[in-house]
Parts: C-alpha cells; sequence; structure tokens
C-alpha cells in the first residue's frame, strides 16, 4: 500500500512494475482471498451484479454491499481483464494453479483479491452442500446481498408468509403475494375486515420470531412501517396514517385536495413491492433496505419509515419512533450528540414536516442581516395551555445556533414553558436553565454594589459590532447596563434597553430588548446586544405580530456543543464567531458551577414517567430517546 484510503471505500494501492508484462506473458492470473489466516480461498467468487469500470491506471468496482477504487498502476486493469472471468464463474482454482509461485503477477493479484475480500465483494466459498433454492433469480439476488448467502438461503427455504387486506383482491394485496411469491417464500393471503381499505399487512414466520411490516397510504403519501412484531406493525401503521393525513390535510388546499389525492394504480403496487422486499430481508436476516444507500439523514439506531409520494414520484426513509413503542428495539435511548451538526441531524429527523412532532425551525424567507434568523410554529399544546399556535423567531451569531435554540423553545412550549428546560446535551440544557434562574433572580434583586468598570469590557469585539448593529444601523435609542452576579463572582448580567422618547422624572426604564448572564461582563453585553439585534430585526420583518418580552436568555450555553471537534485557527480571535465561541467554551464549566453555587440546587434530569411498554411515552420521553436532555425546571425554583 503506498497510502491511506481516500475515502471509505477507495483506496491507492501499489502493483509490481512488472506486473503487467508477467500477466500478458503467462496469460493467466488468480489469486486468494486475504484472509486472516492467510490461506488460499479457491471456491471465492465475484458477488453477483459487482460492475467493474476500468481506469487508465486502476479499477472502480461497486457492488450492493461496497465498492472499490484501486489505483497506482496501469498493472491494474490488465491483471483485472485476465482475472475478471474465473472470478465471476467459479473458476479461481483452476486459474490458479497456471500461477507460478512467487511472480510478479502472483503478488498483483494477491493484492489486488486481498482489496476486494476487505470491501465484501468476494463471496466465500459455498459450503459441501448448499441449500437449494427454487429461483436462480433468488440465489442472486442473496449472493449479491448476504454476509453468509448460504445461512440466508435456509432461513427464506423456511419461511411462510401471509399478506392480510380487508380486501384480498385489491391491487396492493395482490401485488404484495405476487413479489413474496418471486421471492421464494410461499404466501397466504388472508381477508382481514378490521384494516383499513389502503392497509395491508404482512408477516412472516419460520425464521426466528414472527416479524411484519404495513403498508399503507395516509393522504397522497404511502408508507412501509419498519420490521417488527405484528402488534408494532399495525400500531406504527395506525400512527402513520393518522400523522400522515394531518400533514395533507394542513399542507393541501380544498380546490386541489381531488386532483391531488388521485393516486396511479402503479403507485400502490410498487409500494406493496417494497413491503414485500423490506420482509424478505427481515426473514433471511439481511441488511434493512434503509441502511443501503447510506443516508447521512438516518440515525443509527432509530428504525425508519419508508414514505413514498406519487407526484412527484420520490421515496425515501426517514428516522421515526411511533408512540406506540411494543417491541424491544423501539426503546431505543441515543447517546447525546457528539456535536452541534449531530445534534441538527436530530432536529432534522424530529421535525420531519409530515411525520415529526416538533416544526422544524427554517430561515425561510427571513432575512439573514444583520442577524441570522430561523422560524417554526409548534402546534397548539396540550389542554389547559394557551391553544393557539405561534409562531416563534429566533436569532443568534449563526444560523445553526438559532435553528439549536428555537427548537428547544419550541420543545419547551410544548411540554409546559414553566416547568422543563431542553437542551442538546446535559451541559446545553443546564447552562439554559441556570441562566434562566439567574437572569430571574438578579432582575428583581438590588445592585447594592458598584458595577464592573466599562473600560475593562466596552472593548469587547462581538459588543462593538452589535452594539454598533443595534444603535447605528438599526437606529435604535438604547441603554446597555451590565452588573456582577455577586461580589468576586464570574458571572455578569447584561440587560439592553430601549431609551423612552421622553425620558424624564417618573419615566420607566424602557422596555426590555435583551438580556444575558455569562462569565465575563464582555460576553454578557455582547449577548445582551445580539438579543436586542435579533428583537427589533424580528419585530421589523413582520416575523412577529407584536413586540413582546425576548425569550430568556441562553447566550454561549451552545458553545461547547459547537465547538466539539472543531479546529479554531490560529488567526481567529474573539472578534471572529468560532474564536468567540471556542472562549465561551472554555468558560462555560466553571459558569455553570458560579451559577449553581449562587442559586442553590440545579435542575435535574427528569425521565419520563414510568408508563407500560405500548403507553405513549410523550414528547419528554421521544426527544430522550434522540439523546436530547430533558430537565426539570419547576416554576418555583426558577
Amino acid at each position: 500500500m503506498t497510502g491511506e484510503p481516500t475515502t471509505h471505500d477507495t483506496e491507492n494501492t501499489a502493483f509490481p512494475a512488472d506486473a503487467a508484462a508477467a500477466a500478458e506473458d503467462t496469460g493467466a492470473a488468480g489469486g486468494d482471498r486475504a484472509s486472516g489466516d492467510g490461506r488460499p480461498h479457491p471456491g471465492d467468487r465475484l458477488r453477483p451484479g459487482t460492475a467493474v469500470t476500468p481506469l487508465r491506471a486502476g479499477l472502480h468496482l461497486r457492488g450492493r454491499r461496497g465498492s472499490l477504487t484501486l489505483e497506482g498502476s496501469t498493472a491494474v486493469p490488465v491483471v483485472w481483464g485476465l482475472l475478471e472471468e474465473p472470478l465471476r464463474t467459479g473458476g479461481l482454482a483452476g486459474f490458479r494453479e497456471g500461477l507460478e509461485p512467487g511472480s510478479a503477477v502472483r503478488a498483483a493479484t494477491d493484492t489486488l483479491l486481498g482489496r476486494l475480500a476487505d470491501h465484501d465483494l468476494l463471496l466465500p466459498a459455498p459450503p459441501a452442500a448448499p441449500h437449494p433454492l427454487p429461483d436462480p433469480a433468488v440465489a442472486r439476488w442473496i449472493d449479491a446481498t448476504a454476509a453468509h448467502p448460504d445461512a440466508a438461503a435456509a432461513l427464506l427455504a423456511t419461511a411462510r408468509a401471509e399478506v392480510l387486506a380487508s380486501d384480498p383482491n385489491s391491487p396492493t394485496a395482490t401485488a404484495a403475494v405476487r413479489a413474496l411469491t418471486a421471492g421464494g417464500v410461499p404466501v397466504t393471503l388472508t381477508p382481514d375486515p378490521d384494516l383499513p381499505p389502503d392497509r395491508i399487512l404482512l408477516t412472516v414466520r419460520g425464521t426466528g420470531p414472527d416479524r411484519a411490516v404495513a403498508a399503507g397510504r395516509g393522504g397522497a403519501t404511502g408508507y412501509v412501517t419498519a420490521p417488527g412484531s405484528t402488534a408494532q406493525a399495525r400500531a406504527d401503521a395506525a400512527a402513520l396514517e393518522a400523522r400522515l393525513t394531518h400533514a395533507a390535510d394542513s399542507t393541501v388546499d380544498s380546490a386541489a385536495e381531488p386532483q391531488h389525492r388521485r393516486i396511479p394504480g402503479t403507485f400502490a403496487v410498487l409500494l406493496a413491492g417494497a413491503a414485500a422486499h423490506r420482509l424478505l430481508c427481515a426473514a433471511a436476516r439481511l441488511p434493512d433496505p434503509a441502511t443501503e444507500a447510506d443516508d447521512p439523514r438516518l440515525l443509527p439506531g432509530i428504525p425508519a419509515v419508508l414514505l413514498a409520494d406519487a407526484r412527484p414520484a420520490r421515496a425515501d426513509h426517514h428516522s421515526w419512533l411511533g408512540p406506540d413503542r411494543i417491541d424491544a428495539d423501539r426503546h431505543v435511548r441515543l447517546a447525546p450528540p457528539a456535536g452541534l451538526a449531530e445534534a441538527l441531524r436530530r432536529i432534522a429527523a424530529l421535525g420531519e414536516h409530515r411525520l415529526g412532532p416538533l416544526p422544524a425551525p427554517l430561515p425561510g424567507d427571513l432575512p439573514q442581516l444583520p442577524v441570522p434568523l430561523a422560524a417554526c410554529t409548534p402546534p397548539a399544546p396540550a389542554a389547559g395551555h394557551a391553544t393557539t399556535p405561534r409562531t416563534l423567531t429566533g436569532g443568534g451569531p449563526r444560523l445553526d445556533l438559532a435553528r439549536l435554540e428555537l427548537f428547544c423553545r419550541a420543545a419547551e412550549l410544548l411540554l409546559g414553558e414553566t416547568t422543563f428546560t431542553v437542551g442538546a446535551d446535559p451541559g446545553h440544557a443546564r447552562g439554559r436553565a441556570l441562566r434562566r434562574t439567574a437572569a430571574r433572580r438578579l432582575a428583581t434583586a438590588p445592585h447594592d454594589h458598584l458595577p464592573p468598570d466599562p473600560a475593562h469590557w466596552s472593548g469587547h469585539p462581538q459588543l462593538r459590532h452589535w452594539w454598533t448593529t443595534l444603535t447605528g444601523r438599526l437606529a435604535v435609542p438604547a441603554r446597555l447596563e451590565v452588573h456582577r452576579a455577586a461580589p468576586h463572582a464570574h458571572a455578569y448580567r447584561a440587560v439592553v434597553r430601549r431609551t423612552p422618547h421622553e425620558p424624564g422624572p417618573g419615566c420607566g426604564p424602557g422596555p426590555l430588548l435583551g438580556e444575558a448572564v455569562e462569565a465575563t461582563p464582555g460576553d454578557a453585553a455582547a449577548f445582551a446586544a445580539l438579543a436586542a439585534v435579533t428583537a427589533v430585526t424580528t419585530v421589523r420583518t413582520a416575523a412577529a405580530a407584536a413586540p413582546g418580552a425576548p425569550p430568556p436568555p441562553s447566550g454561549g450555553a451552545a458553545a461547547p456543543l459547537a465547538t466539539a471537534g472543531v479546529p479554531t485557527a490560529a488567526w481567529e480571535d474573539p472578534g471572529w464567531t468560532g474564536g468567540w465561541l471556542a472562549d465561551l467554551a472554555g468558560r462555560e464549566e466553571a459558569l455553570q458551577d458560579t451559577l449553581h453555587r449562587l442559586y442553590g440546587a440545579g435542575p435535574t434530569t427528569t425521565p419520563p414517567a414510568p408508563a407500560p411498554p405500548a403507553r405513549d411515552p410523550g414528547l419528554a420521553g421521544l426527544l430522550s430517546s434522540f439523546g436530547f436532555t430533558v430537565l426539570h425546571t419547576p416554576e418555583e425554583a426558577r
């Protein structure tokens, strides 16, 4: 090897300089599968369906289970031209006999075959008595997909499938029967009057625990559930249909609805085929189709459902947990996200517009200057709260930070704004909760000690930027105040208020535009000015119906998450957002310790209430399953 892989499936491999000439002279090439014991495997074959593209000085191979690019020598395509036919036809053993031990061509083929084996493009030698499959097409599919084809074939040979539908003669039910039969599994078609007209239920037995998938339609969107027990598939299908129908009703106007709901007959057939494919993979213990595309949007550990639309034609998988979690694999709890990018991936999954219980905060058509803005409209909270949905708008030093903050605020609104605090990880949630508590306490505490000298913090580059934006670009008359939380404490509260139009005796201090609690006066002042810019810009762009109290401060609570694994360049001083976030991250733990010491016991993590497995764990439980932290912060403690 002359170098490390440039991607997960690309390698630069050196071949002997005389390998090409040697191959041309011998007219033969062969090799051994590189294995842990180093012994030859003459029965190895190339996986069916592997496509090969010769390069000028290399080779590119791609199959269902992996792909590989070999570069570095003109010998590679020459050797492959001689090796391909024995690999595809199973004649590697006889071909190997024509190779001279220790020759250059043998070294080249050994290297090539080793890389094919590393990337799962070779099939192991079949056993002496392989399990027969009645259909050659099914055998080729298993050989192309399974890590152990004979074991998968044995499982399919003992499988028995059943298709349940309210109308056994419906196009969806008959298409599912045809697809399962083509997969080599005997099928029974059974009427089930309890199923809705557009839903079918596919089950398989005889390969271990019974497995099932459901397929159907909600509105104009079709779905296929993740494999599970029959009860889990039924529960998932009912929940998906309810959500998809609600999403369709809220997005399709009445005039377009009849046209939008006319679904072509081929759509039901394709959906049934996708369901059958997923069930066959579960029966043979093959990789689930949702995992084959390496979709970065899917979250490992969370089941994925297939959503399909007819107009325009589209189908993709989405990470989703239903309200009824019956099977053990539905009781998942992801670790907290390792960084901001991972947190946003989970927010996108929870905010999927058809499936998610929360809205995805997006910039939409909001201006991104002078401050990045995002907005979302959470659904109406539960009974006992305001029933009219309201649009939330927020800003931040960067759009990704604004989206994270807005998502947490939307979740808190639905959970109970004065009862819970949400964060991407425990540190983020704790930082947000402690800042709120400190701001509330300091707002009513007398300022009986001198404020810090402005000369020590007024030169903060982020403060200068946001204060100039507020008072210069936006022309807002405002006043900034900074106070220390307690003598000798490294915690400060900054407040920005609009200056009254006619200041004088008896005039109030002016409406609050922004506040912050941070470890230094400069950081606190900068975040307070940023919050004020966000509030003013939101009102001026009509993103809010009327000006109101700004949201509680969160400031630099997300800084450790935003900087995790992200290198900071040497020239990024606090004037750059990346440099400022790195400084904030370094001070966050000490700030939280200070606020905890000043204001008593901090918030505590509240796990979902104990419930039977089939009970809806609610939004708090769902957030915890996706790795978010939900803290109990009762109003009396805040």
